[in-house]
């Protein structure tokens, strides 16, 4: 390999070339658009979390100057639209589906973008305002007048669960779109009987908010001559949500394109339709001229999709040696006040044994409907909630029964021979070397060296924990993906292609890709994603598929493109095709020298009329493939806390991680995204959750003042580590890398918090972890509610028996 492709080819610390532009202003996101003529939209959100829609009355708000057109849902069903297709398992197929158990299929509640009949969330769109201006737009969305009939509500899972709680969807007469459950009970049942020791938690992975730095935006124009729609939005996913938008607009496909240029995050809840996207566009066919809406912050924190929120009560059953023999238990995810998406408690669920060997387990798993926002997948979707569980299990039992918690866990942990492995739920874990990530991450932490650190501590008046979290993660989403690419005459290469970069580094690692594969500078490479009049197949941007299913297609498409260019490079250079030699964009002829480069085999395909037919033209090669088989990326974390002892206050002193990614294609770009998925694990762990009234369904937490993000001086400097075993299910080895930060992250932090309070008699605290509740466990007050902030009630910190609300 040349010099040039060693230092930026597969494998290589590169920096991202596209950080330069975008840190100088020069990136162009949604709102940075604007169109000629165009108008903006305001919506009149509910105020209420549940209340029949008895009548609305737009007259004040249709007289208010600068407005010119006040829209409500019944409109929207006079012009023919449609409801939102929520995919309830997104668009691919679940590695293990959820089945009710009775047999019928999952509810799927109707989803329209401006409901006419009832309220179901605080911060629902009912009504949009088109106007010259913004503040036009608002100030109309003031006077227009709903008359409502507040009804009951509900916003704790297992309270929506049960047949007395107030229902969302009348025609279904439940909250419960799924009730499901998945194992060998039989087998479970068997092995808890025999069980030496049995580790309970009851527990809740809070709610929070996906709080991407760009907030939704989205533009609508119509062209009355073609009768096309043409939508500029933030997303993850250009032809998903293309088809998305097209059925709620009731269009063919080639009668919308929609257009995604820079995204400024998305995290998962970034990447599925909004009500918005819709409208605007709808609202342009209205009033014939282009319509643009932009979120601000606490309208984005009321009404974005959110993430998380799971109730579960799981038991962990052991020998008298600490083998584990089973587990069991029962998940509910909050779906909020729409069916959008169930992946999140099916991808978590199908995992819940991590990476250590459990014979049996046995699961209800269940989604139900709350007067909330709707919660979508959010970085790692379902994972970080059931490893949380797990690796709070293990320590729990370590505690309760005697085990050392790291023994406990290498005694049960999978060993390499053992693998490809089926999980208790059908999945096959591939390949990988779960016991050197647990050794190197000890080994990095000076896991060792601890009780002189924590002793150190304890006599300056703090409390020292450390925490320990293996963690699998299982990688699929949407299999199909396509790559186009074209050598043109300067030797640069354009790529054609169905992902989405929303900070994950594609111009970058793309391009390093096509300089090992085919020899061009990364500066050479142009990267074409998010116009669907260019991109006719593509899955985007999620669940771990960027680079997996990516890589697979650019690689195709590099090979066809090298042998389609060899056969030209021998009539060039007179030669027989089987005696050139490529390296570094050049075929050489072996023996009698002479050479030429792609772009002179791509300029000579253009213009030499002399070639075979079949040989001239554009010099360009397609993949298009379909990939079905899962990752599973795995690692291990551990986290260093201190407390102070007065306060309850903490302080990360240090957060270690070692990651297996398969095979690295930029190892600065992983480091990069592992340590933002600490900062996002950490923020959930000890800050962060969507705070919901429990009686009135109002969101507490609807500014940055009240929902507490993370800060730079909140975060540690992190250790991180990447380990390589190539994945046996992916044909250049790859794993992703996307998520490893966050999986494990609830749950090592939390074990380092309770391994601090562990000689005030602390087995288990609830997230988010605030000094408040802190200073209570150590001072042995009863448990913060998530009622409210000020109410309390008695519980055990060891099977989390407060009720768990938000």
């Amino acid at each position: 390999m040349s010099e040039q492709a060693m230092g930026t080819g597969i494998g290589q610390p590169v920096r991202r070339r596209e950080d330069l532009r975008l840190i100088t202003g020069k990136g162009r996101y949604t709102d940075d658009l604007n169109l000629s003529g165009q108008a903006y939209a305001a919506m009149l959100r509910s105020p209420h979390a549940h209340a029949v829609i008895r009548s609305i009355d737009t007259t004040a708000a249709r007289a208010v100057r600068g407005v010119i057109a006040v829209l409500t849902g019944k409109d929207w069903i006079a012009d023919g639209m449609k409801a939102v297709p929520n995919k309830t398992f997104s668009w691919h197929p679940a590695e293990m589906p959820l089945i009710n158990s009775d047999g019928t299929a999952p509810y799927n509640a109707p989803d329209f973008p401006l409901p006419y009949d009832k309220a179901r969330f605080v911060g629902e769109p009912l009504v949009m305002v088109v106007a010259e201006t913004v503040a036009a737009a608002k100030d109309g969305a003031e006077q227009v007048v709903i008359d409502f009939e507040p009804l009951p509500c509900v916003t704790y899972a297992p309270d929506a669960a049960k047949k007395e709680s107030p229902v969302l969807y009348d025609e279904h007469g439940s909250n419960i779109c799924i009730d499901a459950k998945v194992g060998d009970g039989e087998a479970t049942a068997e092995a808890f009987a025999r069980a030496k020791h049995v580790a309970r938690i009851r527990t809740w992975v809070p709610r929070i908010a996906g709080s991407p730095m760009e907030p939704r935006a989205a533009i609508g124009e119509y062209d009355k001559a073609t009768n096309r729609y043409t939508i500029h939005t933030c997303n993850g996913s250009t032809r998903r949500l293309h088809k998305d938008l097209a059925l709620t607009l009731d269009v063919q496909d080639d009668d919308l394109r929609l257009v995604i240029r820079d995204v400024g995050g998305n995290f998962g809840t970034r990447g599925a339709i909004f009500a918005e996207q819709s409208l605007v566009a709808w609202a342009a066919r209205k009033i014939g001229r282009p319509v643009k809406w932009t979120s601000d912050r606490s309208e984005a924190l009321l009404s974005d999709y959110q993430g998380r929120d799971l109730a579960v009560d799981a038991e962990l059953a052991l020998d008298e040696d600490g083998r584990f023999l089973a587990m069991r238990g029962d998940n509910i995810g909050n779906l909020g006040a729409h069916s959008g998406n169930y992946s999140m408690v099916q991808k978590g669920v199908e995992i819940m044994s991590s990476i250590y060997r459990v014979p049996a387990a046995h699961f209800r798993a269940r989604c139900v409907l709350s007067n909330t926002a709707p919660t979508r997948p959010y970085r790692s979707a379902g994972r970080p909630e059931v490893m949380y569980v797990m690796e709070r299990l293990i320590d729990i039992a370590a505690r309760q029964f005697g085990f050392d918690r790291v023994k406990l866990r290498r005694h049960n942990l999978l060993k390499s021979k053992e693998l490809p492995y089926k999980n208790p739920f059908g999945m096959l874990y591939d390949s990988g070397d779960y016991h050197q990530a647990m050794d190197k991450a000890l080994e990095l932490a000076d896991w060792k060296g601890f009780a002189k650190r924590k002793a150190k501590a304890r006599r300056e008046g703090r409390y020292r924990g450390i925490g320990i979290s293996n963690y699998v993660d299982t990688a699929t989403g949407i299999p199909r993906e396509r790559a186009e690419l074209t050598v043109l005459a300067d030797g640069s290469v354009d790529v054609v292609i169905g992902t989405v970069s929303n900070g994950q580094g594609h111009e970058t690692s793309f391009a390093q890709l096509l300089n090992e594969w085919l020899g061009v500078p990364i500066d050479k490479v142009r990267l074409i994603t998010g116009d669907t009049d260019v991109v006719k197949v593509g899955g985007g941007t999620h669940s771990g598929r960027g680079m997996r299913l990516g890589s697979i297609v650019i690689w195709k498409s590099s090979l066809a493109i090298i042998e389609k260019a060899r056969q030209v490079a021998a009539l060039l250079l007179q030669a027989k095709s089987d005696d050139l030699e490529f390296h570094d964009g050049r075929f050489t002829a072996t023996g009698r020298g002479g050479s030429v480069t792609l772009g002179e085999v791509a300029t000579a395909m253009a213009e030499r009329t002399d070639l075979p037919a079949s040989l001239r033209g554009a010099l360009k090669a397609e993949c298009d493939e379909t990939v079905n088989d899962a990752s599973f990326p795995y690692g291990c974390h551990v986290c260093e806390v201190e407390i102070d002892g007065d306060t309850g206050t903490w302080r990360i002193v240090q957060h270690t991680g070692v990651d297996d990614v398969g095979r690295a294609v930029n190892p600065l770009i992983i480091h990069g995204q592992t340590h933002g998925g600490m900062a996002q694990g950490i923020g959930q762990a000890l800050l962060e959750q969507c705070f919901y009234d429990a009686g009135t369904g109002q969101l507490l937490s609807g500014t940055f003042m009240d929902y507490a993000m993370p800060r730079a001086h909140a975060l540690p400097s992190f250790t991180t580590e990447i380990t390589e075993v190539p994945s046996t299910t992916h044909p250049l080895g790859f794993r992703p890398a996307g998520e490893g930060g966050t999986t494990p992250a609830l749950g090592v932090v939390v074990n380092a918090i309770v391994d601090a309070l562990s000689e005030f008699g602390v087995d288990h605290i609830e997230m988010p972890v605030t000094p408040e509740r802190i200073w209570r466990a150590m001072h042995g007050k009863p448990q913060l509610s998530r009622m409210s902030p000020d109410e309390i009630e008695s519980g055990d910190y060891g099977t989390c028996q407060d009720r768990a609300h938000h």
